[in-house]
């Protein structure tokens, strides 16, 4: 299990996917919603649309919803 490396939540794999999409492709250390939108000051509702941006054109960082 993967935690957050600001706040030590649990991670989901679209939160580690973000991370690695929007910050290093290579990270070895993420950030959840939360910890990304105040990086990134914006709101964590544009992040999960992002996901879902991200997922519909087919990036593999993002698990299919099922």
């Amino acid at each position: 299990m993967a935690n957050c490396k600001n706040c030590g939540r649990t991670l989901t794999a679209d939160e580690i996917g973000l991370t690695q999409k929007m910050i290093n492709r290579g990270a070895t250390e993420w950030m959840c919603i939360t910890c990304l939108s105040k990086f990134f000051s914006c709101d964590e509702e544009l992040l999960l649309k992002k996901i879902e941006e991200f997922r519909a054109l087919g990036c593999m960082l993002f698990s299919k919803k099922k």
